[in-house]
């Protein structure tokens, strides 16, 4: 299958170290709104142009795309990609990098990436465009929902569930059987002992909250 990824940063190229290993992929390029990276090369793949590119190369038969694009804190951007990748017609990639482990009872949606070292448990579900960053654990039975991102050496302990776009920081530890709610933010290396609301970001050991955000 012929891909594109959209963004060239430090994310774009930990999906392109696993997607370069599949002889099923050919990546044919890079998409990215930095006029500056266009004509560059990560990891050996063109930076093409920007998304105005979408619609050309849909018809030239590119029938597949993977988002390079991370989140640290706002998942909102990362959201608007996915949204006019989806609309564009591509179908979107799961990424799991070769070094990931990923129960088999694990399930996965729509544009996940599972980057090096990160580890699904039994029964797990991310949903669609999800993050699960490098060295993350996400525990049995826990619920990443769409949009979400949970950082490099965050850990998800058992029957955790993570709402749409949360953010789940660097290093942190969610105590299991706990929910962080839509849109909230756990601060890189907080420890969190009771739920999170929609909106809320918490930081500290233990976590407390310091500010809430609208949600959009």
């Amino acid at each position: 299958m012929r891909a594109i990824g959209i963004g060239a940063g430090g994310h774009a190229k930990v999906l392109l170290e696993a997607l370069l290993s599949r002889a099923d992929v050919d990546v044919v390029g890079l998409l990215d709104a930095d006029r500056a990276r266009h004509g560059t090369h990560v990891l050996g793949v063109m930076v093409l142009g920007g998304d105005e590119l979408l619609d050309k190369l849909h018809r030239e038969g590119v029938t597949h795309a993977f988002i390079g694009i991370g989140g640290v804190g706002d998942n909102g951007p990362r959201r608007r990609v996915y949204e006019l990748v989806h609309d564009a017609g591509f179908k979107l990639l799961e990424v799991v990098h070769p070094s990931a482990v990923v129960s088999p009872s694990a399930t996965i949606g729509d544009g996940v990436a599972v980057c090096p070292g990160a580890i699904i448990g039994a029964s797990a579900r991310l949903g669609d465009n999800v993050i699960i960053n490098s060295g993350a654990i996400v525990e049995h039975d826990c619920l990443v929902a769409n949009h979400s991102h949970v950082a490099s050496g965050a850990v998800l302990a058992g029957g955790v569930m993570v709402g749409e776009s949360a953010h789940v920081g660097a290093g942190a530890t969610v105590k299991q059987g706990l929910r962080i709610g839509k849109g909230a933010i756990v601060a890189m290396g907080a420890a969190v002992i009771e739920d999170v609301p929609d909106g809320i970001t918490v930081a500290g050991v233990p976590a407390k909250p310091i500010s809430a955000r609208v949600q959009s």
